[in-house]
């Protein structure tokens, strides 16, 4: 546990030292005046957690001063926990009862898709359960590579396709094979695409149908991939795809990497995405089970 713990601190260092990191010299022992409600509210929106979340912390905030009585500033950092872990949903019990439990893996150009699928197929398999990846960006010939390499590396099957080809195809034919193998995963992964390129987004749908047409009931998890750097933008490519294909949850890249990390509470509160894994490193075993406590306690680690 102290293991795991060690590893959201290390992995939101840049966010604590950061733009959450000001907030604890604004919450010191000085009065609640005027201005430390608006330092606070530009602190929150430079950590990226937008204005309409921020203007929802922050009446909570207020209410509960005035409800408690409170005085100094330095009151607020325990109120300022409580509503932020508020604001995170509890990620739900994963569910691969399904035989074979078919994940769809979408998200836009460079935001760590075929990484994560690396890191989820190891785990899996580190858990008992027999995985196989399904190499569906036929569009980019370093990603069907990069995915055979780190199946090779993890001794996992893999399906894939002509470059070029039909994505659609290499998913249904994953599908196929995941059901023929007695397989309990599949992973999928799909070509990135920016959410603003609706033809894009149309072939998407077609791959989300097929797998469909290959398995009733799949896909059982469609989980996008997000690069924790993006900032606000992220809720615009969030929106999109849970539009375009019914996604379930959220694998938060690159949080090691970013230096606010404030996006998490605002794909939770605005879209009801919940996020079921966050990237804390470079290693396999850096992709873990999002933890809202864990996060929290991450990012406010320098308070």
């Amino acid at each position: 546990m102290a293991n795991i713990l060690t590893k959201w601190k290390d992995g939101l260092s840049k966010s604590s030292k950061a733009a959450f990191g000001q907030i604890a010299t604004i919450l010191g022992a000085s009065e609640i005046e005027p201005e430390t409600w608006d330092d606070l509210e530009a602190l929150l929106i430079q950590a990226d957690l937008g204005v309409d979340t921020t203007d929802v912390i922050l009446d909570a905030l207020e209410q509960r001063v005035d409800r408690e009585g409170l005085t100094k500033a330095n009151d607020l950092k325990a109120a300022l926990r409580d509503e932020l872990r508020r604001t995170l949903l509890t990620p739900p019990e994963l569910d691969f009862d399904p035989q074979p439990t078919i994940i769809l893996i979408v998200g836009v150009n460079g935001s760590g898709k075929t990484t994560s699928i690396a890191k989820l197929g190891q785990r899996f398999d580190h858990s008992g359960k027999s995985v196989l990846f399904g190499a569906a960006d036929t569009f980019r010939a370093a990603a069907v590579d990069q995915l055979e390499t780190w199946a090779q590396r993890l001794d996992l099957p893999v399906i894939s396709g002509q470059l070029g080809g039909d994505s659609a195809a290499v998913a249904y034919d994953t599908v196929q094979a995941a059901v023929a193998r007695n397989m309990d995963i599949a992973l999928i992964d799909t070509a990135g695409r920016l959410h603003t390129r609706l033809n894009l987004m149309e072939e998407l749908k077609k791959v989300h149908r097929v797998v469909g047409k290959a398995l009733p009931g799949a896909p059982h998890h469609v989980w996008l991939v997000m690069d924790a750097t993006t900032g606000q933008n992220a809720l615009q490519q969030a929106r999109a795809f849970k539009d375009a294909v019914k996604v379930t949850g959220v694998i938060l890249a690159k949080l090691d990497s970013s230096a606010r990390g404030g996006m998490a509470f605002a794909i939770q509160r605005e879209l009801g995405l919940p996020i079921l894994f966050a990237g804390l490193g470079e290693k396999p075993d850096d992709l873990q089970p999002f933890d809202p406590d864990g996060f929290v306690d991450g990012i406010m680690a320098e308070f």
